[in-house]
């Protein structure tokens, strides 16, 4: 990971192109936007769920009833200990441990995000110096300089195109074992939540006690979703680059530069996601499948419950 982001400083250190710099300061504001959002919503569901689990308190405070109110923890563990006279003991440490969970989860996928935003500002920058190669120079006479630099600055976007092409793969080699197991964990996770958020529903139907599956399936739904919507975005600006080969009017320069064009054309054949394990490829169709199997192993769990 050090390396990745030593090898990222030194790229946008040589970049020396205003607008190269504003694409890639732009995708850096991107990758604050989802680490904002992502940590509201983890304080969120963390004041939330501490709230559900002292509220009996806070409603014999409010009403100033003498009579004592049945106090339980709603995240079933196995405490040797009176779980009744060290009650808020165990509601700090239960609290503290879902903190520390969610902070480290909400930590380690931000930083993993920021990293892909970039990976899609080199993307984003190369589909510009395609066009920028083009549009600029096809407008000047064919001069053997412009020529040169038609070919530099096509060789420059292939080569930051590789060079993120290169370090998304990489990324992925390092963490692949766990996300995959992050994958079967975010499945599991969703359907004993909605699993559990129907069994209560259709028993007791205690408010206090439904907003803690809710909250496991939000999250479970929002983090399998903001992976996936991350994946998609890799590939979809991988292809900015034969689209802009596409739009531009390539056919009108010299036929070396045309051969150069008609490789990449070529190239846009192959597809490039985040790939895990060979089974999963990041994307909004991978969140649909993964959601359909996650309500599938609830319905089944449902209909043995039945």
């Amino acid at each position: 990971m050090k390396d990745l982001m030593e090898q990222l400083q030194r790229i946008f250190n040589d970049l020396k192109d205003s607008n190269e710099i504003a694409i890639i300061e732009r995708y850096g504001k991107n990758a604050k936007y989802y680490t904002a959002i992502l940590t509201i919503f983890i304080i969120c569901s963390v004041f939330v769920i501490t709230s559900a689990q002292i509220w009996p308190d806070i409603l014999q405070i409010i009403s100033s009833v003498n009579k004592s109110r049945s106090r339980q923890l709603y995240i079933l563990t196995e405490y040797f200990i009176d779980e009744e006279k060290y009650f808020y003991y165990l509601l700090l440490h239960i609290n503290a441990a879902i903190s520390i969970g969610f902070i480290a989860g909400a930590a380690t996928g931000t930083t993993l995000i920021a990293y892909f935003q970039y990976m899609c500002a080199m993307f984003a920058i190369a589909s510009y110096r395609i066009e920028n190669a083009i549009m600029i120079h096809i407008s000047q006479d064919i001069i053997l300089q412009n020529r040169n630099l038609i070919y530099m600055s096509i060789k420059s976007a292939v080569d930051i195109h590789r060079k993120a092409m290169e370090f998304c793969t990489y990324l992925i080699s390092k963490f692949e074992i766990s996300f995959f197991f992050l994958i079967i964990c975010g499945v599991m996770t969703l359907s004993l939540n909605i699993f559990r958020f129907f069994q209560i529903a259709s028993s007791t139907c205690n408010i206090d006690e439904l907003v803690i599956p809710f909250i496991g399936a939000c999250t479970s739904l929002l983090y399998m979703f903001v992976a996936n919507l991350v994946g998609q975005e890799i590939t979809d600006h991988y292809n900015y680059i034969y689209v802009a080969v596409y739009k531009i009017q390539w056919y009108i320069t010299p036929i070396e530069i045309q051969k150069l064009i008609l490789i990449l054309i070529q190239r846009s054949n192959k597809t490039f996601g985040l790939n895990i394990g060979g089974l999963f490829i990041a994307s909004i169709q991978c969140f649909a499948s993964l959601t359909n199997t996650s309500l599938s192993y609830f319905t089944v769990m449902y209909s043995i419950r039945q």
